[in-house]
């Protein structure tokens, strides 16, 4: 039999194997060098199940659930393990649909009823049996055709909507027990990979809990945000108005010819709720507005079209800028990789900032500082800044919301604004977007037109953005006095036909390729739209160029 050389990069080291050699056989022997139990492989940079052979001279590296990509293959397959349970108990009687993801979790609801602790429970013990008895799980070959009447009969509307796009004659599903379903993505090899979750009751909706990245042996709890969960139902409602629930329902509307008429109602929807901000604005009688977000959540063009809204209302607005307040570069904090870190907030001069906006809220005329980066010191210049009656000073940055930014502010005095773009729009009734798909996207975009990075660049730094937004940003997401939602039902369509030629210039052998693969895949399901029909105001032209506000 024949020999093939694998690089195992776990442990830097390098062994034979057999042809066929399973690499689910192969993992066994490099759990020790895991933390958790490997569920998938990277072979050769791509994302590869467990239960593929080996065939090849190739590189292999196992992932478990604290890597990215090993954590959504739990989620794929323990979400798969549900759909099971609950056509196995049910039949058509009860379809989940997949809403969104607070804390890491699913966040889903039964289509056509409420959710009971009954129909949980049962729901629960049918996944606990079938995940005990380790059934294997398999990925079929189907024609359309074939694919079409399975979810027909299982009344999967928007997974039939979904299939319809697929530009070729076959597609690929997961098998279980019988039981089929269709995913963007790679499963565990069998049921049993799956060792903790849950089901909580939420309202008259549920929660499907997975187990903890950071704290493997765990669920990850299961968090209550009121705030960030209005939202979603704010942008189902808008959904409803828009008629748009999936990907499907928007290609089906993109070949109606109808989406010049859905870019406006969504422009009108964002514009209704920014004049809504301002509004309160004005009738709370703030001077003070502080916006922060996570990246790519378009902070700075919602600060202006919010600043047009408030002179509607008769109020004038007046900008500082977070970055005047940075520390001269040498007192800026340094971090345990030796890196000054930016994103720390003590890297801000919070006394002084403090001391001017207590000064600048008293009426007085306060000389603010301006900040110069090319020398990393604060310049000589200062800016002149004094509130009238009728001003309002708008502060944008990453600290925003952080109460530690405005301690000498009472808390009344503030009106504080979170931004993200909080994607609702699923690709159907099993699989969602993840918010961070969106914002990773229009990073791309703007970063390789106007600012000169490649795509590479930007996802090869984009862990670490994540990262310093889940210390900076999220714990505070709900101390504010109104989140806006900037995502926009259609631009991911708009978006496609400028980021696929970056991600297909990323070559296979370099770290980011699994990445630009994986987004390459999530963007196959969406029809294009011209950037030519996106309005000159629209938020969405922060990421195109061509905007009214950027001359």
């Amino acid at each position: 039999m024949k020999k093939y050389n694998i690089h195992i990069q776990n442990t830097n080291e390098d062994i034979s194997v057999l042809e066929n050699t399973t690499l689910l056989s192969l993992s066994k022997s490099y759990s020790h060098a895991l933390e958790g139990t490997p569920i998938v492989a990277m072979v050769d940079n791509a994302l590869t199940p467990l239960n593929a052979f080996v065939n090849s001279d190739c590189s292999v590296e196992f992932l478990d659930i604290t890597h990215p990509e090993g954590f959504r293959v739990y989620q794929r397959t323990c979400a798969f393990i549900m759909f099971t349970a609950i056509y196995s108990l049910f039949g058509t009687k009860y379809n989940a649909w997949v809403k969104h993801s607070i804390n890491k979790n699913y966040y889903c609801s039964f289509k056509d009823a409420d959710a009971s602790e009954e129909v949980l429970n049962q729901i629960k013990a049918k996944m606990r049996a079938i995940i005990d008895s380790d059934f294997a799980i398999e990925k079929i070959i189907v024609s359309i055709d074939e694919a079409m009447d399975i979810f027909k009969e299982y009344k999967f509307e928007h997974i039939c909507k979904s299939i319809k796009y697929i530009k070729a004659s076959n597609v690929s599903l997961y098998s279980l027990n019988g039981f089929f379903d269709y995913d963007n993505g790679c499963m565990a090899p069998s049921t049993g990979f799956i060792k903790y979750f849950d089901i909580t009751k939420s309202g008259t909706n549920f929660v499907l809990q997975f187990e903890n990245p950071s704290q493997i042996g765990t669920v990850n709890p299961h968090v209550s945000f009121p705030k960030l969960t209005s939202i979603y139902n704010e942008y189902e409602y808008w959904a409803e108005i828009l008629g748009i629930h999936t990907v499907g329902s928007l290609n089906d509307i993109i070949c109606a010819g109808n989406i010049e008429e859905l870019i406006l109602i969504c422009e009108a929807l964002h514009e209704k709720k920014i004049a809504y901000i301002a509004d309160s604005i004005f009738r709370d009688d703030k001077k003070l507005v502080l916006i922060a977000g996570p990246s790519s959540s378009g902070k700075t063009t919602f600060a202006k079209r919010l600043s047009i809204q408030l002179r509607a209302n008769g109020l004038m607005p007046m900008v500082i800028s977070l970055d005047d307040y940075y520390r001269n570069r040498k007192d800026i904090p340094v971090e345990e990789n030796g890196l000054r870190n930016y994103e720390n907030i003590e890297s801000l001069d919070l006394e002084l900032f403090n001391k001017n906006l207590v000064d600048i809220l008293a009426g007085k005329a306060v000389k603010t500082p301006l900040y110069n980066f090319h020398t990393g010191m604060r310049s000589k210049e200062t800016k002149l800044i004094k509130l009238g009656t009728n001003d309002v000073l708008l502060i944008e940055g990453i600290h925003g919301i952080n109460e530690k930014l405005t301690y000498k502010i009472p808390r009344d005095q503030k009106f504080k604004i979170y931004i993200s773009a909080l994607t609702q729009l699923s690709i159907d009734e099993h699989n969602r977007i993840a918010t961070t798909d969106t914002r990773l996207i229009r990073r791309i975009v703007r970063d390789h037109y106007f600012r000169g990075f490649s795509a590479a660049s930007t996802i090869e730094m984009w862990a670490n953005v994540l990262t310093g937004e889940e210390k900076n940003i999220f714990p505070y997401q709900e101390d504010t006095d109104v989140i806006f939602n900037s995502a926009l039902a259609y631009e991911i369509s708009v978006l496609k036909p400028l980021v696929e030629p970056l991600l297909f210039d990323i070559d296979r052998g370099d770290v980011c390729y699994r990445e630009a693969n994986r987004l390459l895949n999530f963007l196959n399901n969406f029809l294009t739209v011209s950037s030519a029909e996106i309005p000159t105001n629209s938020l969405l032209r922060e990421f195109l160029g061509n905007s009214i506000f950027y001359k």
